[in-house]
Order: C-alpha cells, then sequence, then structure tokens
C-alpha cells in the first residue's frame, strides 16, 4: 500500500515524515522530490522502494535525485493521483463537438446546442482533445 505524504512547504514535508511511524515500501509526495526529501525518507522508513509525486513535479526533479533513488534501489516516478481540476467534459463529448465544427456548424451555434459556454467551445475548437 502507498503512503501519502502532504505538505505545503518542503520543511513541512520534512518534519512530517520525521514524525511518522511506518515502514512502508511505496510513498506519494505531493512536493518535488529533494536530495533532503529523500534522505530524511530514507532514514526514517526502512525498505523504501517506490516513490511518486505529480508527473509535472517529476519533471522539474533535479538530475541528483534520480542519481541517489537509482543508487539506492529506490524507483522514483509518476504518481497515478490524479491532480488539478477534473474536467467538465468527456471525451465522447469534445469529439461531438469538434465533428459539429467539421460540418460546418458555427461555434456559437454547437454551444447553443450543446449547452456549452461559447468560450469553452472555442477552447476545445483551439486544443481540440489534446487537453487530457
Amino acid at each position: 500500500m502507498m503512503r501519502v505524504i502532504r505538505a505545503k512547504t518542503k520543511q513541512a514535508l520534512i518534519e512530517e515524515i520525521k514524525g511518522m511511524n511506518a515502514d512502508d515500501s511505496e510513498y506519494y509526495l505531493n512536493l518535488r522530490p529533494t536530495v533532503d526529501i529523500i534522505e530524511a525518507l530514507m532514514e526514517k522508513c526502512n525498505g523504501v522502494k517506490r516513490v511518486s509525486c505529480p508527473p509535472s513535479l517529476l519533471q522539474q526533479t533535479a538530475k541528483k535525485v534520480f542519481k541517489l533513488t537509482n543508487e539506492k534501489g529506490i524507483k522514483l516516478d509518476a504518481g497515478e493521483f490524479k491532480v488539478g481540476r477534473p474536467k467538465k467534459y468527456d471525451e465522447d463529448t469534445i469529439r461531438e463537438v469538434l465533428e459539429s465544427r467539421n460540418n460546418g456548424k458555427p461555434a456559437k451555434e454547437i454551444a447553443t446546442e450543446m449547452e456549452m459556454p461559447l468560450r469553452t467551445v472555442y477552447f476545445y475548437l483551439k486544443n481540440g482533445n489534446n487537453n487530457q
């Protein structure tokens, strides 16, 4: 089972780790992993095998953190947690907007028929289905 560790700052996250009484093998961090955070996690928790964080933060993670986790046999990857605002319209609705436009319907008519804000229709026409 994956243990979730959340905090607003790096220092608060390290304090949270130091206060834990857990020996789980998988951890999810809501902040970007740093050497300090990984070291605190290894010091407090025996048998760490996997550390996850949001995909956007994983891209910003320093190479030295990846090097440290590789040396210690810890897998560092993007977590499965959904982050951010949930999508209001499903893929079928977006596809219907795009097909209507391809069939020559004006954006205003699509918005009225689908009961969707005009701005949202323009967003999907511009970005297609790539925003998922």
